[in-house]
């Protein structure tokens, strides 16, 4: 392709509406355009980048077994009521009506459909597993859609779902997902980390996402330095604190008073105690109704450990105001003792003794509380986020917090949807089985801006090989100087017989320009054709993510590109 008849918009200075790495360099390096609010034009080499991800995905699906499809983005209502989450899913389902009073959706995955394309198709064993996917457009009305392609309300997505008799083979076919998946981001180039995740509203009884290593990254990932565990912070669990072997005497129950501390930090310096002698009273809306949850004063509540604990919808933290209305208690004076609400514990404060509350008063606080001596709580669980103070579930080792970006996720559905769908199959017995499935997806253009935010410096992009839009770019120079221009279409026209996908920067533009563009659209190799070959006869070779130049003869230096860059594609193939 020539720069000159290719629409790369690129922009000197920062759009004002970016605010991460990956939204800045896709907006100046001309890849995306704004439509709306989370809604983008993919330009031609954003399309490019995204295209090769979706390349990836295909051949690593199809040699899992996979056979791809496409399904309708428009959704009837009667599917997703008969699944039970046309009102479970959220404000996020965009909703609208037909002509005919009918009512649909805007799919953001795909369950409900092909699980009636397949209760519909598929009556008997023998014709079991089936595993289908496709990559397709999808929308969810995000409430506050940021951040470009990380955080969009319309999005291209790969989605995936495998349909088995038995548990075992199920648990087969997961193991393939995963698999499959971990090729396919070591394809991409990318450093990623598989954890395990909560399901969210997927649902479903076990999953894993595949996170992108970013420090920009919105999520916080838990791994283990001593073993293979790893976890995102929703689903990382908390070894509890043993009692000590000793008895600890049960002091009595006393208030103290404590005027205008409010503040955990604030309230232990007062007192002259450690934030772990404190417990926090939260208050949390569990769809709707109240619940305390108790953590230790250093601690924080993970929502959706809550969540899922309370089987809720949704859970949201209540404001002071909530608070005060519900309880009768300004904010940072409740406690547990005497409150009227249900209480819910973290496990650490069952292990504790003689610690300090709120005494459900201004201004005062009670010391030496005990459980269940001075109040009974009705469940007790890890309802709390992990630190780098705990220890590895699995083995006990150290924790490394760090950030990440999810681009995948595969999940264990069971018979979750084909129960509620009704989608069954005869088995060997002749007797009518509910479907065991599971659910893969991917964010294809997500995968992009996450690759950006891993791989980019001040210049711009720096993109792994296997998903550059291009993977070389030929600088002429000098236009205007037939004997360069006649070295820089031959330099090209050589790399393309090769099969390598090339792109000549022709423009009659300074050579500075050129540069800049080249390092902020991220192309793996340059190589500059300018003063030295019209002197010397050597072209100029720069690898992108290094800046390793080497100057070679315009022979030498074709060989070298094409022997690098086929070695670097043979090698992302070979896992």
């Amino acid at each position: 392709m020539r720069y000159s008849e290719l629409l790369l918009p690129t922009l000197k200075e920062t759009p004002t509406e970016a605010e991460v790495v990956s939204h800045r360099l896709l907006l100046r390096a001309g890849f995306i355009r704004k439509l709306a609010s989370g809604v983008y034009t993919y330009l031609p080499l954003g399309l490019a980048a995204i295209r090769k991800v979706e390349q990836i995905v295909r051949e690593e699906m199809n040699r899992a077994g996979a056979q791809e499809l496409l399904m309708p983005m428009v959704q009837p209502a009667d599917l997703w009521k008969e699944s039970g989450r046309w009102e479970k899913y959220g404000p996020e389902l965009l909703r609208f009506t037909d002509r005919h009073d009918r009512e649909s959706c805007l799919g953001p995955t795909h369950e409900e459909v092909i699980t009636d394309l397949v209760r519909r198709e598929i009556h008997s064993y023998r014709n079991l597993p089936v595993n289908l996917y496709q990559i397709q457009t999808k929308f969810r009305d995000e409430i506050r859609p940021r951040f470009g392609l990380m955080r969009g309300r319309e999005f291209i997505m790969k989605d995936g779902y495998s349909f088995d008799a038995t548990e075992q083979g199920a648990e087969a076919t997961y193991q393939k997902m995963y698999d499959a998946y971990q090729r396919i981001f070591k394809r991409c180039g990318l450093a990623y980390r598989a954890v395990e995740a909560d399901t969210g509203t997927i649902g479903g009884s076990f999953s894993h996402e595949f996170m992108v290593l970013a420090d920009t990254g919105e999520d916080t990932l838990v791994i283990c330095k001593n073993c293979s565990y790893a976890a995102n912070m929703e689903k990382a669990a908390v070894q509890p604190s043993e009692k000590t072997g000793e008895e600890i005497e049960l002091l009595p129950l006393q208030k103290v008073e404590t005027p205008g501390k409010k503040k955990v930090g604030v309230v232990c310096d007062f007192l002259g105690i450690s934030p772990r002698k404190l417990v926090k009273t939260m208050v949390y809306l569990a769809d709707g109704d109240p619940v305390a949850v108790l953590v230790r004063g250093d601690h924080e509540v993970q929502p959706v450990k809550l969540k899922n604990m309370l089987g809720a919808v949704d859970v949201e933290l209540a404001d002071e105001k909530q608070v005060f209305d519900i309880t009768g208690v300004p904010s940072g004076y409740l406690g547990p003792v005497g409150l009227e609400i249900p209480v819910a514990a973290d496990q650490e404060v069952a292990a504790m003794v003689n610690f300090t509350v709120g005494a459900n008063e201004k201004n005062h606080h009670l010391q030496n509380a005990n459980l269940p001596r001075d109040f009974r709580v009705f469940q007790v669980a890890d309802l709390r986020q992990v630190t780098e103070e705990d220890r590895c579930p699995a083995c006990g080792g150290d924790l490394e917090l760090t950030k990440g970006i999810e681009v995948g996720h595969i999940f264990k559905l069971g018979d979750s949807y084909s129960k509620a769908l009704k989608a069954t199959f005869q088995d060997s017995d002749s007797e009518e089985k509910n479907f065991i499935m599971g659910c893969y997806g991917i964010g294809v253009s997500r995968t992009v801006a996450a690759a950006i935010e891993q791989n980019h410096d001040e210049q711009g992009i720096i993109f792994p090989l296997p998903l550059a839009p291009f993977q070389a770019i030929i600088l002429n120079l000098d236009p205007k100087t037939p004997e360069i221009t006649r070295a820089a279409e031959s330099f090209y026209r050589q790399l393309q017989d090769e099969g390598l996908e090339v792109l000549l920067d022709d423009r009659d533009e300074r050579p500075g320009i050129k540069f800049k563009d080249a390092d902020l659209i991220g192309i793996p190799y340059r190589i500059t054709i300018g003063k030295r070959y019209a002197q010397e006869g050597e072209v100029e070779i720069r690898r992108r993510v290094d800046g390793l130049t080497q100057s070679l003869s315009p022979e030498k230096a074709a060989r070298e590109v094409v022997s690098a860059i086929r070695d670097e594609m043979k090698a992302s193939r070979e896992f």
